[in-house]
Protein backbone atom coordinates (compact mmCIF):
# COMPACT_ATOMS: atom_id res chain seq x y z
CA UNK A 1 0.00 0.00 0.00
CA UNK A 2 0.98 3.40 -0.74
CA UNK A 3 1.67 6.21 2.10
CA UNK A 4 -0.82 9.09 1.96
CA UNK A 5 0.32 12.34 -0.11
CA UNK A 6 1.86 15.64 1.12
CA UNK A 7 -0.77 18.07 1.74
CA UNK A 8 0.47 20.84 -0.60
CA UNK A 9 1.44 18.12 -3.07
CA UNK A 10 -0.86 19.14 -6.59
CA UNK A 11 -1.01 16.36 -9.25
CA UNK A 12 0.92 17.18 -12.84
CA UNK A 13 -1.36 16.14 -14.52
CA UNK A 14 -4.76 15.29 -13.87
CA UNK A 15 -4.82 11.85 -14.88
CA UNK A 16 -8.95 10.70 -15.08
CA UNK A 17 -10.22 13.86 -14.76
CA UNK A 18 -12.57 13.06 -17.59
CA UNK A 19 -13.90 9.52 -16.23
CA UNK A 20 -14.37 10.86 -12.98
CA UNK A 21 -16.89 13.52 -14.70
CA UNK A 22 -18.56 10.81 -16.08
CA UNK A 23 -18.63 8.70 -12.71
CA UNK A 24 -20.23 11.83 -10.99
CA UNK A 25 -22.68 12.21 -13.87
CA UNK A 26 -23.99 8.96 -13.31
CA UNK A 27 -24.28 8.77 -9.38
CA UNK A 28 -25.84 12.09 -9.64
CA UNK A 29 -28.50 10.36 -12.04
CA UNK A 30 -28.57 7.79 -9.70
CA UNK A 31 -29.18 9.58 -6.64
CA UNK A 32 -32.46 11.13 -8.11
CA UNK A 33 -33.93 8.42 -10.55
CA UNK A 34 -35.98 6.47 -7.67
CA UNK A 35 -37.90 9.90 -7.21
CA UNK A 36 -38.45 11.43 -10.51
CA UNK A 37 -39.38 7.89 -11.28
CA UNK A 38 -42.36 8.07 -8.45
CA UNK A 39 -42.73 11.91 -10.11
CA UNK A 40 -43.22 10.75 -13.67
CA UNK A 41 -45.44 7.76 -13.20
CA UNK A 42 -48.31 9.99 -10.68
CA UNK A 43 -50.40 9.77 -13.96
CA UNK A 44 -50.54 5.76 -13.13
CA UNK A 45 -50.78 6.51 -9.20
CA UNK A 46 -53.66 8.72 -9.93
CA UNK A 47 -55.56 6.08 -11.81
CA UNK A 48 -54.91 3.85 -8.59
CA UNK A 49 -55.52 6.01 -5.85
CA UNK A 50 -57.64 8.96 -7.60
CA UNK A 51 -58.91 10.31 -4.26
CA UNK A 52 -55.26 10.36 -1.99
CA UNK A 53 -53.69 13.26 -3.97
CA UNK A 54 -50.51 10.96 -4.57
CA UNK A 55 -47.96 13.59 -6.23
CA UNK A 56 -48.47 15.73 -3.45
CA UNK A 57 -48.97 13.22 -0.07
CA UNK A 58 -46.16 10.87 -1.56
CA UNK A 59 -43.78 14.10 -1.80
CA UNK A 60 -45.28 15.01 2.00
CA UNK A 61 -44.12 11.72 3.01
CA UNK A 62 -40.41 11.63 1.18
CA UNK A 63 -39.25 14.93 2.28
CA UNK A 64 -39.24 14.88 6.54
CA UNK A 65 -37.40 11.37 6.28
CA UNK A 66 -34.92 12.71 3.93
CA UNK A 67 -34.96 16.37 6.04
CA UNK A 68 -34.36 14.52 9.59
CA UNK A 69 -31.92 12.04 8.32
CA UNK A 70 -30.03 14.82 6.62
CA UNK A 71 -29.78 16.93 9.42
CA UNK A 72 -28.79 14.13 12.08
CA UNK A 73 -26.16 12.81 9.66
CA UNK A 74 -24.75 16.39 8.77
CA UNK A 75 -24.29 16.96 12.77
CA UNK A 76 -21.93 13.72 12.81
CA UNK A 77 -20.34 14.44 8.95
CA UNK A 78 -17.03 14.55 10.22
CA UNK A 79 -17.02 11.00 12.20
CA UNK A 80 -18.70 9.30 9.24
CA UNK A 81 -17.43 6.67 6.73
CA UNK A 82 -18.71 8.16 3.84
CA UNK A 83 -18.04 4.76 1.96
CA UNK A 84 -20.74 2.98 3.47
CA UNK A 85 -22.50 6.30 3.73
CA UNK A 86 -23.15 6.28 -0.35
CA UNK A 87 -22.98 2.46 -0.81
CA UNK A 88 -25.79 1.79 1.75
CA UNK A 89 -27.25 5.36 0.09
CA UNK A 90 -27.42 3.27 -3.19
CA UNK A 91 -28.32 -0.06 -1.88
CA UNK A 92 -31.26 1.24 -0.56
CA UNK A 93 -32.49 3.26 -3.62
CA UNK A 94 -32.26 0.01 -5.70
CA UNK A 95 -33.71 -2.09 -3.13
CA UNK A 96 -36.66 0.52 -2.33
CA UNK A 97 -37.50 0.57 -6.77
CA UNK A 98 -37.27 -2.75 -6.73
CA UNK A 99 -39.77 -3.10 -3.90
CA UNK A 100 -42.23 -0.80 -6.00
CA UNK A 101 -42.28 -3.64 -9.08
CA UNK A 102 -42.68 -6.30 -6.02
CA UNK A 103 -45.66 -4.29 -4.32
CA UNK A 104 -47.35 -3.94 -7.64
CA UNK A 105 -47.05 -7.51 -8.78
CA UNK A 106 -48.15 -9.14 -5.19
CA UNK A 107 -50.93 -7.01 -4.89
CA UNK A 108 -52.01 -7.17 -8.94
CA UNK A 109 -52.08 -3.50 -9.70
CA UNK A 110 -54.99 -3.21 -6.95
CA UNK A 111 -55.97 0.27 -5.35
CA UNK A 112 -56.86 0.72 -1.79
CA UNK A 113 -55.42 2.17 1.04
CA UNK A 114 -53.30 -0.87 2.01
CA UNK A 115 -51.40 -1.00 -1.11
CA UNK A 116 -51.24 2.99 -1.09
CA UNK A 117 -49.17 2.63 2.58
CA UNK A 118 -46.86 0.22 1.02
CA UNK A 119 -45.81 2.91 -1.34
CA UNK A 120 -45.53 5.38 1.54
CA UNK A 121 -43.58 3.16 3.31
CA UNK A 122 -40.73 2.87 0.51
CA UNK A 123 -41.28 6.38 -0.64
CA UNK A 124 -40.01 6.84 3.19
CA UNK A 125 -37.14 4.86 2.14
CA UNK A 126 -36.32 7.10 -0.29
CA UNK A 127 -36.02 9.99 1.63
CA UNK A 128 -33.80 8.02 3.58
CA UNK A 129 -31.08 7.18 1.03
CA UNK A 130 -31.51 10.33 -0.06
CA UNK A 131 -30.31 11.64 2.45
CA UNK A 132 -27.33 9.15 2.46
CA UNK A 133 -26.36 9.47 -0.83
CA UNK A 134 -26.83 13.53 -1.27
CA UNK A 135 -25.10 14.75 1.24
CA UNK A 136 -22.34 11.95 1.47
CA UNK A 137 -21.35 12.47 -2.40
CA UNK A 138 -21.65 16.29 -2.26
CA UNK A 139 -19.44 16.40 0.78
CA UNK A 140 -17.26 14.55 -1.04
CA UNK A 141 -17.04 16.31 -4.12
CA UNK A 142 -16.97 19.67 -2.40
CA UNK A 143 -13.25 18.93 -1.28
CA UNK A 144 -12.39 17.71 -5.17
CA UNK A 145 -12.67 20.30 -7.90
CA UNK A 146 -15.85 22.64 -9.14
CA UNK A 147 -16.41 20.16 -12.38
CA UNK A 148 -16.58 17.22 -10.46
CA UNK A 149 -19.88 19.12 -8.61
CA UNK A 150 -21.28 20.72 -12.03
CA UNK A 151 -20.65 16.96 -13.62
CA UNK A 152 -23.27 15.81 -10.27
CA UNK A 153 -25.51 18.38 -9.89
CA UNK A 154 -26.06 17.59 -13.91
CA UNK A 155 -26.59 14.02 -13.56
CA UNK A 156 -29.56 14.90 -10.85
CA UNK A 157 -31.04 16.96 -13.48
CA UNK A 158 -30.29 14.91 -16.54
CA UNK A 159 -32.45 11.32 -13.99
CA UNK A 160 -35.42 14.28 -14.60
CA UNK A 161 -35.19 14.64 -17.79
CA UNK A 162 -34.27 10.62 -19.21
CA UNK A 163 -37.48 9.28 -16.42
CA UNK A 164 -39.89 11.86 -18.16
CA UNK A 165 -38.46 10.59 -21.53
CA UNK A 166 -38.74 6.98 -20.61
CA UNK A 167 -42.17 7.62 -19.25
CA UNK A 168 -43.33 9.42 -22.38
CA UNK A 169 -41.80 6.31 -24.53
CA UNK A 170 -43.54 4.03 -22.63
CA UNK A 171 -47.25 5.38 -22.62
CA UNK A 172 -46.67 5.79 -26.33
CA UNK A 173 -45.80 2.20 -26.38
CA UNK A 174 -47.76 0.61 -24.24
CA UNK A 175 -51.03 3.04 -24.40
CA UNK A 176 -52.96 1.22 -26.69
CA UNK A 177 -52.17 -2.26 -24.89
CA UNK A 178 -54.80 -3.97 -22.41
CA UNK A 179 -52.96 -3.07 -19.13
CA UNK A 180 -50.77 -0.87 -20.73
CA UNK A 181 -50.01 1.81 -18.09
CA UNK A 182 -49.32 -0.33 -15.44
CA UNK A 183 -47.27 -2.82 -17.97
CA UNK A 184 -45.06 0.51 -18.69
CA UNK A 185 -44.77 1.96 -15.24
CA UNK A 186 -43.73 -1.34 -14.04
CA UNK A 187 -40.99 -1.49 -17.33
CA UNK A 188 -39.84 2.03 -16.34
CA UNK A 189 -39.51 0.89 -12.72
CA UNK A 190 -37.21 -2.23 -13.71
CA UNK A 191 -34.99 0.49 -16.08
CA UNK A 192 -34.62 2.72 -12.88
CA UNK A 193 -33.71 -0.17 -10.57
CA UNK A 194 -30.93 -0.99 -13.03
CA UNK A 195 -29.71 2.15 -13.50
CA UNK A 196 -29.31 2.37 -9.42
CA UNK A 197 -27.73 -0.65 -9.24
CA UNK A 198 -24.81 0.40 -11.67
CA UNK A 199 -24.12 2.82 -9.43
CA UNK A 200 -23.00 0.60 -6.61
CA UNK A 201 -20.59 -0.54 -8.75
CA UNK A 202 -19.19 2.75 -10.10
CA UNK A 203 -18.68 4.16 -6.58
CA UNK A 204 -18.02 1.23 -4.93
CA UNK A 205 -15.12 0.08 -7.52
CA UNK A 206 -14.32 2.54 -10.53
CA UNK A 207 -14.42 5.84 -8.57
CA UNK A 208 -12.28 5.79 -5.73
CA UNK A 209 -9.09 4.65 -7.92
CA UNK A 210 -9.29 7.62 -10.47
CA UNK A 211 -6.03 8.68 -9.94
CA UNK A 212 -7.04 12.46 -9.88
CA UNK A 213 -9.99 11.27 -7.12
CA UNK A 214 -7.22 9.38 -4.99
CA UNK A 215 -5.31 12.71 -5.26
CA UNK A 216 -8.41 14.72 -3.88
CA UNK A 217 -8.91 12.55 -0.97
CA UNK A 218 -5.24 11.78 0.25
CA UNK A 219 -4.87 15.97 0.52
CA UNK A 220 -8.40 15.92 2.40
CA UNK A 221 -7.00 13.01 4.87
CA UNK A 222 -3.72 15.36 4.55
CA UNK A 223 -5.86 18.19 6.26
CA UNK A 224 -7.65 16.22 8.78
CA UNK A 225 -10.66 14.54 7.29
CA UNK A 226 -11.28 10.84 8.63
CA UNK A 227 -14.39 10.36 6.25
CA UNK A 228 -12.36 9.84 3.39
CA UNK A 229 -9.86 6.71 4.71
CA UNK A 230 -12.54 3.97 3.85
CA UNK A 231 -12.25 5.14 0.23
CA UNK A 232 -8.43 5.79 0.03
CA UNK A 233 -8.20 2.12 1.42
CA UNK A 234 -9.76 0.51 -1.41
CA UNK A 235 -7.45 2.58 -3.51
CA UNK A 236 -5.04 1.19 -1.69
CA UNK A 237 -3.62 4.14 -0.22
CA UNK A 238 -2.88 4.22 3.73
CA UNK A 239 -3.45 7.30 5.83
CA UNK A 240 -2.08 6.19 9.28
CA UNK A 241 -2.20 8.80 11.82
CA UNK A 242 -2.43 12.36 10.35
CA UNK A 243 -2.52 15.32 13.07
CA UNK A 244 -5.65 16.69 12.49
CA UNK A 245 -5.91 20.31 11.45
CA UNK A 246 -8.07 23.62 13.31
CA UNK A 247 -11.04 23.54 11.27
CA UNK A 248 -14.53 25.88 11.35
CA UNK A 249 -17.46 24.89 13.63
CA UNK A 250 -20.83 24.18 11.16
CA UNK A 251 -21.73 27.46 13.55
CA UNK A 252 -19.10 29.53 11.51
CA UNK A 253 -19.33 27.94 8.54
CA UNK A 254 -23.20 28.66 8.51
CA UNK A 255 -22.14 32.19 9.54
CA UNK A 256 -19.97 33.01 7.01
CA UNK A 257 -22.21 31.55 4.25
CA UNK A 258 -25.51 32.49 5.80
CA UNK A 259 -26.49 33.73 1.69
CA UNK A 260 -25.60 30.41 -0.12
CA UNK A 261 -27.70 28.75 2.78
CA UNK A 262 -30.59 31.51 2.24
CA UNK A 263 -30.24 31.35 -2.04
CA UNK A 264 -30.15 27.20 -2.12
CA UNK A 265 -33.12 27.65 0.39
CA UNK A 266 -35.15 30.19 -1.39
CA UNK A 267 -34.43 28.54 -4.89
CA UNK A 268 -36.04 25.17 -3.76
CA UNK A 269 -39.22 26.46 -2.12
CA UNK A 270 -40.11 27.93 -5.17
CA UNK A 271 -39.32 25.35 -7.75
CA UNK A 272 -41.11 22.45 -5.46
CA UNK A 273 -44.28 24.40 -4.58
CA UNK A 274 -45.24 24.15 -8.23
CA UNK A 275 -43.64 21.05 -9.46
CA UNK A 276 -44.99 18.74 -9.30
CA UNK A 277 -48.38 19.35 -7.46
CA UNK A 278 -49.34 22.45 -8.97
CA UNK A 279 -48.81 20.48 -12.18
CA UNK A 280 -50.57 17.64 -12.06
CA UNK A 281 -53.94 19.36 -10.28
CA UNK A 282 -53.88 23.06 -10.61
CA UNK A 283 -52.68 23.27 -14.22
CA UNK A 284 -56.76 24.10 -15.39
CA UNK A 285 -58.00 23.01 -18.50
CA UNK A 286 -57.05 25.22 -21.62
CA UNK A 287 -55.07 22.68 -23.11
CA UNK A 288 -55.65 20.10 -25.77
CA UNK A 289 -53.09 17.24 -24.80
CA UNK A 290 -55.24 15.30 -22.13
CA UNK A 291 -53.76 13.33 -19.58
CA UNK A 292 -50.00 13.85 -21.21
CA UNK A 293 -50.05 17.77 -20.40
CA UNK A 294 -49.01 17.20 -17.19
CA UNK A 295 -46.22 14.64 -18.52
CA UNK A 296 -45.42 17.40 -20.76
CA UNK A 297 -45.15 19.79 -18.48
CA UNK A 298 -42.69 17.47 -16.01
CA UNK A 299 -40.33 17.19 -19.30
CA UNK A 300 -39.51 20.82 -20.30
CA UNK A 301 -39.16 21.34 -16.81
CA UNK A 302 -36.80 18.46 -16.33
CA UNK A 303 -34.78 19.39 -19.91
CA UNK A 304 -34.45 23.02 -19.39
CA UNK A 305 -33.19 21.90 -15.56
CA UNK A 306 -30.59 19.48 -17.31
CA UNK A 307 -29.16 22.04 -19.73
CA UNK A 308 -29.11 24.84 -17.87
CA UNK A 309 -26.70 23.02 -15.11
CA UNK A 310 -24.02 23.13 -18.03
CA UNK A 311 -24.47 27.08 -18.98
CA UNK A 312 -21.72 27.74 -15.98
CA UNK A 313 -19.05 25.81 -17.77
CA UNK A 314 -18.96 28.55 -19.79
CA UNK A 315 -17.27 31.09 -17.87
CA UNK A 316 -18.69 34.15 -18.94
CA UNK A 317 -22.15 33.16 -17.75
CA UNK A 318 -21.06 31.56 -14.41
CA UNK A 319 -23.04 33.93 -11.99
CA UNK A 320 -20.64 34.17 -9.20
CA UNK A 321 -20.81 37.93 -7.15
CA UNK A 322 -22.90 37.39 -3.93
CA UNK A 323 -25.53 39.80 -4.12
CA UNK A 324 -26.21 38.99 -7.78
CA UNK A 325 -26.95 35.62 -6.46
CA UNK A 326 -29.55 36.58 -4.15
CA UNK A 327 -31.07 38.99 -6.38
CA UNK A 328 -31.49 36.21 -9.14
CA UNK A 329 -33.17 33.72 -6.54
CA UNK A 330 -35.64 36.21 -5.38
CA UNK A 331 -36.49 37.73 -8.71
CA UNK A 332 -37.82 33.94 -9.49
CA UNK A 333 -40.72 34.73 -6.77
CA UNK A 334 -42.29 36.87 -9.09
CA UNK A 335 -43.49 34.33 -11.52
CA UNK A 336 -46.02 33.47 -8.56
CA UNK A 337 -48.59 35.55 -9.65
CA UNK A 338 -47.61 34.31 -13.13
CA UNK A 339 -48.10 30.12 -12.64
CA UNK A 340 -51.45 31.57 -10.99
CA UNK A 341 -52.99 33.28 -14.11
CA UNK A 342 -51.66 31.00 -16.29
CA UNK A 343 -53.50 27.93 -14.93
CA UNK A 344 -56.90 29.54 -14.29
CA UNK A 345 -57.14 31.80 -17.72
CA UNK A 346 -54.39 31.15 -20.02
CA UNK A 347 -53.65 28.45 -22.69
CA UNK A 348 -50.78 25.48 -22.70
CA UNK A 349 -48.49 27.51 -24.72
CA UNK A 350 -47.82 29.99 -21.73
CA UNK A 351 -47.43 26.95 -18.87
CA UNK A 352 -45.04 25.33 -21.06
CA UNK A 353 -42.76 28.81 -21.22
CA UNK A 354 -43.20 29.46 -17.65
CA UNK A 355 -42.21 25.78 -16.80
CA UNK A 356 -39.64 26.12 -19.28
CA UNK A 357 -38.02 29.04 -17.23
CA UNK A 358 -38.91 27.58 -14.24
CA UNK A 359 -36.13 24.47 -14.89
CA UNK A 360 -33.78 26.82 -16.71
CA UNK A 361 -33.78 29.24 -13.63
CA UNK A 362 -33.44 26.00 -11.28
CA UNK A 363 -30.81 24.28 -12.57
CA UNK A 364 -28.75 27.25 -12.99
CA UNK A 365 -28.99 28.76 -10.09
CA UNK A 366 -28.54 25.68 -8.55
CA UNK A 367 -24.91 24.65 -9.89
CA UNK A 368 -23.57 28.63 -9.49
CA UNK A 369 -24.42 28.67 -5.55
CA UNK A 370 -23.28 24.90 -4.56
CA UNK A 371 -19.82 25.40 -7.03
CA UNK A 372 -19.14 28.76 -5.88
CA UNK A 373 -19.71 28.75 -1.74
CA UNK A 374 -16.93 25.76 -0.66
CA UNK A 375 -14.25 27.89 -2.37
CA UNK A 376 -11.28 28.65 -0.09
CA UNK A 377 -11.82 26.51 2.60
CA UNK A 378 -9.98 23.38 4.01
CA UNK A 379 -11.20 19.41 2.65
CA UNK A 380 -13.05 18.82 5.98
CA UNK A 381 -14.67 22.44 5.46
CA UNK A 382 -15.54 21.47 2.49
CA UNK A 383 -17.28 18.71 3.65
CA UNK A 384 -18.80 19.92 6.50
CA UNK A 385 -20.29 22.87 4.09
CA UNK A 386 -21.37 20.67 1.38
CA UNK A 387 -23.52 18.47 3.79
CA UNK A 388 -24.85 21.95 5.35
CA UNK A 389 -25.95 22.93 2.19
CA UNK A 390 -27.92 19.63 1.27
CA UNK A 391 -29.40 20.00 4.38
CA UNK A 392 -31.18 23.39 3.47
CA UNK A 393 -31.96 22.30 -0.17
CA UNK A 394 -33.98 19.50 1.41
CA UNK A 395 -35.28 21.57 3.73
CA UNK A 396 -36.31 24.18 1.06
CA UNK A 397 -38.00 21.19 -0.46
CA UNK A 398 -39.88 20.31 1.94
CA UNK A 399 -41.11 24.39 2.79
CA UNK A 400 -42.23 23.96 -1.11
CA UNK A 401 -43.80 20.85 -0.89
CA UNK A 402 -45.95 22.04 1.98
CA UNK A 403 -46.42 25.59 0.51
CA UNK A 404 -47.79 23.60 -2.59
CA UNK A 405 -51.13 22.85 -1.12
CA UNK A 406 -52.08 26.48 -1.04
CA UNK A 407 -52.60 26.44 -4.25
CA UNK A 408 -56.24 24.38 -3.53
CA UNK A 409 -57.00 27.32 -0.94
Amino acid sequence: MSNIVAKDSTPTRLEGKFKAIVVCWFLGLGSLVAWNSMLTISDYYYALFPTYHPSRVLTLVYQPFANVTMLILALYESKLNTRKRNIGGYILFTASTFGLIVLDLATHGAGGIGPYLGICALVACFGIADAFVQGGVMGDLSFMCPEFIQSFLAGLAASGALTSGLRLLTKLIFDKHHNGLRDGTLFFLAISTMLEFVCIFLYAYIFPKLPIVKHYRAKAASQGSKTVAADLAAAGIQTGDVEPEERLSNTELLRQNWDYILDIYLIYVFTLSIFPGFIFENTGAHHQLGAWYPLVLMALYNVWDLISRYIPLIECLKLENRIGLMVSVLCRYLLIPAFYFAGKYADQGWMMLLTSFMGLTNGYLTVCVLTAAPKGYKGPEQNALGNLLVVFQLAGIFSGVALDWLWDL
